[in-house]
C-alpha cells in the first residue's frame, strides 16, 4: 500500500506540535492530556520517520548506482532497502489504521456453562484453565471475583480480572460460543457427547466516563451462599446492584461491604461500557462483512473435537490438530490467527478510505 505523502506529513505535523505544548504547557490536566497523545503517537511518529528515511536513501543510492564506480555497492544496498520497505509500509499503515482503543487494557473474563449439563461445567472449567494457564505465561495476573463450582467439578459460572499490558487486545476474539465434543467421564457406553460453554472478555478502562443515575439502579445486600468461588460463603455483606435501563445485573461477595459496593459499581461501568463497544463493533463489523470481532457473544466461535484432537475456529476456518497444547494455554497460534485477520480488515479498511 502506497500511503499519501499528505497523510504521513500530517501524522508528523501533530506530533512536532504535541511535543512543542508539552513543553510550554502548564495546566496539569493538559499536560497529562498532551503526554498520552505523545506516548500514543510516538511509535506512529518514529516508524513514519524511519520510512520517510529509508525512501529518503533509496533515493541517493538510485543517483549513486549511475556511477560506474558506486554502481556494484549502491545496487546491493538498494536492493536490500527495497526488500524492506514493504514491510516498513505496511507497519506504519497498521499503526495508521482504525485501531481500538481499549487494546492496551487489562480485561474481565467470564466463562459460563451452557448446554450440556455437568459436561458443559467441566468444560468451563477446563476453558478457565486454558486462560490462567496462558494469562501466566504473559506475566498477567488473574484474580477471580466470583464463582459457581458445577456438581461435578468445573464451574457453572466463574468472573475473573485479568490485569496486565495488551491482556484485552490478545483475548477480545475469545467472546463466543465454545462447543467440546467428546465422551464424558460418565458415558459408559463411549457415546460421544456435544456441550458448549460462553466466553465474554470485556475492557477493564480506567477512567471511564459512564454516567449512572441513582434513579436508575437499586443497590441490595445479602448474605452470599451457594457452592464454590474464592469468596463465597465468607461474608453476610455481598452487593447486587441491578440497573434499570439495561437489565444489568452485577454482584461482589468480598468481606466488606464498602468494597463490594465500590467493585459492584466499577462492574457495573465495564459492562455499560461494553455495551456500548458492542454496537461500535456490530456496525464496524456489517461495513466490512468480518466476523471477527463483530461482538455477537451468541456465535459459536470454535469447537474442541477430543476424539480427533483437532480445534476449529470456525470465523477464520483454521484447524489445528493440537488440542492437548491448547487446553495446557497455548493458544497464540490461534489468537495471530485472529488478530492477522484483523489487521487485514482494518487495512482493507485503510485502503477503501485512500481510494
Amino acid at each position: 500500500m502506497r500511503l499519501p505523502q499528505a497523510r504521513l506529513d500530517q501524522v508528523l505535523d501533530r506530533f512536532h506540535q504535541v511535543e512543542a505544548r508539552m513543553g510550554a504547557a502548564s495546566d496539569g490536566a493538559e499536560i497529562v492530556r498532551l503526554s498520552k497523545e505523545h506516548a500514543e503517537m510516538k511509535p506512529v511518529a518514529d516508524a513514519v520517520m524511519a520510512l520517510a528515511r529509508t525512501r529518503a536513501e533509496m533515493v541517493d543510492l538510485e543517483a549513486m548506482a549511475a556511477d560506474p564506480e558506486m554502481a556494484e555497492m549502491a545496487a546491493d544496498e538498494l536492493q536490500d532497502l527495497k526488500e524492506r520497505l514493504p514491510d516498513m509500509e505496511r507497519e506504519v499503515a497498521l499503526l495508521l489504521a482504525p485501531r481500538d482503543a481499549d487494546e492496551n487494557a487489562s480485561a474481565v473474563l467470564e466463562v459460563r456453562a451452557g448446554t450440556g449439563g455437568d459436561e458443559a461445567a467441566l468444560f468451563a472449567g477446563d476453558l478457565f484453565r486454558m486462560y490462567s494457564r496462558y494469562a501466566s505465561t504473559r506475566g498477567w495476573r488473574v484474580e477471580v471475583d466470583s464463582a459457581t463450582e458445577g456438581d461435578a467439578g468445573g464451574y457453572k459460572e466463574i468472573i475473573a480480572t485479568v490485569t496486565g499490558d495488551g491482556v484485552f487486545g490478545r483475548l477480545k476474539f475469545e467472546s463466543g460460543v465454545h462447543r467440546v465434543q467428546r465422551v464424558p467421564t460418565t458415558e459408559a457406553g463411549g457415546r460421544i457427547h456435544t456441550s458448549a460453554a460462553t466466553v465474554a472478555v470485556l475492557p477493564e478502562v480506567e477512567d471511564v466516563e459512564i454516567d449512572i443515575q441513582d434513579k436508575d439502579i437499586r443497590i441490595d445486600t445479602f448474605r452470599a451462599s451457594g457452592s464454590g468461588g474464592q469468596h463465597v460463603n465468607k461474608t453476610d455483606s455481598a452487593v447486587r446492584i441491578t440497573h434499570f435501563p439495561s437489565g444489568i445485573v452485577v454482584t461482589s461477595s468480598e468481606k466488606s461491604q464498602h468494597v463490594n459496593r465500590d467493585k459492584a459499581m466499577k462492574n457495573l461501568r465495564v459492562r455499560l461500557y461494553d455495551m456500548q463497544r458492542q454496537a461500535k463493533d456490530l456496525a464496524r463489523s456489517d461495513a466490512r462483512k468480518s466476523q471477527v470481532g463483530s461482538g455477537d457473544r451468541s456465535e459459536r466461535i470454535r469447537t474442541y473435537n477430543f476424539p480427533q484432537g483437532r480445534v476449529t475456529d470456525h470465523r477464520i476456518g483454521l484447524t489445528l490438530h493440537s488440542l492437548p497444547q491448547i487446553l495446557e494455554g497455548d493458544i497464540d497460534p490461534l489468537l495471530n490467527a485472529l488478530i492477522a485477520e484483523d489487521q487485514a480488515a482494518r487495512l482493507a479498511d485503510l485502503e477503501a478510505e485512500f481510494g
